[in-house]
């Protein structure tokens, strides 16, 4: 294991892998922010309930779990190396005043955190090859930045491979669910760890963005592991 990344349960070949960039609000101690410790509890700093249902859904035969260890304050693994993103120095309108970092500092936040995270990652996939892999992220209802709520239960991202959304799309409306297709922002825009591991090789992926509100609490990320278990069962059954 690193500091940057753990694995929950049995990756299994033919399987699928629930993979989560921000399932984490951890700083390590060496590292100051330089913001209110409570904002490490909001989705500025992590995607709430991720975690979780990556966990649950890793107890079932087949299902296991990537999941980033440190916040995404500290370093965003959904970010292209490339960006200044990576580390960001503000998030829906909070100043990171740590992140201000020179060039030497920069490098040493993606030697630390950014590369073992995407080689682990890498390497899992193609030691221990998955049928799908489930790209698991949540959202805030409402952004502070914006007056403008967000009302879908779920989102569905893609880039350029939409084989997977195509499927998971009906299957979830048929949930009664409010879903929406590359909302509430396009795969297209922000899609960078499936990009790389996944769009780039081929590998059939699922983009997934639960609301928030919908999996904060135990009984949702019950509810929600069970539902997307399914669904990407479903998924990886109809693509292969």
């Amino acid at each position: 294991m690193n500091e940057a990344w753990k694995i929950v349960g049995i990756p299994r070949f033919g399987g699928i892998l629930v993979v989560s960039d921000h399932a984490s609000n951890h700083v390590p101690a060496d590292i100051d922010l330089g913001i209110a410790p409570g904002l490490l509890d909001q989705h500025v700093a992590i995607d709430i309930g991720v975690a979780e249902v990556g966990a649950l859904m890793a107890q079932r035969p087949g299902i296991a779990a990537f999941q980033g260890g440190v916040s995404r304050l500290v370093c965003d693994f959904n970010r292209d190396e490339h960006l200044p993103t990576v580390v960001p120095i503000a998030s829906d309108g909070h100043a990171i005043p740590g992140n201000a970092l020179d060039h030497a500092g920069h490098e040493a936040r993606l030697a630390r955190f950014f590369r073992p995270y995407h080689d682990a990652l890498g390497k899992l996939l193609a030691d221990v090859p998955q049928a799908l892999i489930l790209s698991l992220h949540s959202f805030t209802p409402q952004l502070a930045s914006s007056e403008e709520p967000r009302p879908w239960h779920v989102g569905v991202l893609y880039n350029e491979d939409d084989r997977a959304a195509r499927i998971a799309i009906p299957l979830l409306q048929a949930e009664g669910l409010c879903v929406g297709d590359q909302l509430p922002y396009s795969g297209k825009l922000l899609n960078a760890t499936m990009n790389r591991h996944a769009e780039a090789d081929g590998r059939p992926y699922l983009g997934i963005e639960v609301r928030q509100d919908l999996i904060g609490d135990g009984a949702g990320q019950v509810e929600w592991a069970e539902r997307l278990s399914r669904i990407a069962n479903q998924v990886a059954v109809a693509i292969t």
